[in-house]
């Protein structure tokens, strides 16, 4: 698919990741977090739930590694491919643990602890049949 025909495509919830030019940044996830506390939230909370304080969107990072996953053989929901994977990514930035869907090109392989980065892409539709953009985490490139 070409860029700009996927640049077309909406995310299938806005606010969780950012869609900038895929010429000129990586995706990022968005999160929380509160500058009383210095403490990072995924998905982003209203309020600190320590402080009870606003909470400001912030990117919580783009690369981290797999905590643990697990490859889902049954038919899947919202037409994402079959098989597909999700799994626990530990983000380096913010050092947080987030649960996220797994590159479905790259199920063999997955593993615990393997370097993984943000993509996004079309994965799927929206729930009415319409294409839609969803963050994946897939295995680092190597330089």
């Amino acid at each position: 698919m070409n860029k700009k025909m996927e640049n077309e495509i909406p995310p299938f919830i806005s606010g969780v990741f950012t869609l900038p030019s895929y010429d000129k940044m990586a995706p990022t996830m968005l999160g929380g977090f509160c500058k009383v506390c210095n403490r990072y939230y995924f998905p982003k909370p209203v309020y600190c739930r320590t402080c009870l304080e606003q909470v400001e969107l912030t990117s919580v990072g783009s690369e981290g590694s797999i905590y643990s996953y697990t490859v889902i053989r049954t038919k899947p929901p919202l037409g994402l491919p079959q098989p597909y994977a999700v799994g626990y990514i530990d983000l380096e930035e913010s050092r947080l643990r987030i649960f996220c869907l797994l590159d479905p090109t790259a199920i063999d392989q997955l593993q615990v602890g393997l370097p993984v980065s943000l993509r996004v892409g079309p994965l799927g539709h929206d729930g009415t049949g319409a294409s839609c953009l969803r963050p994946y985490f897939s295995p680092r490139r190597r330089n």
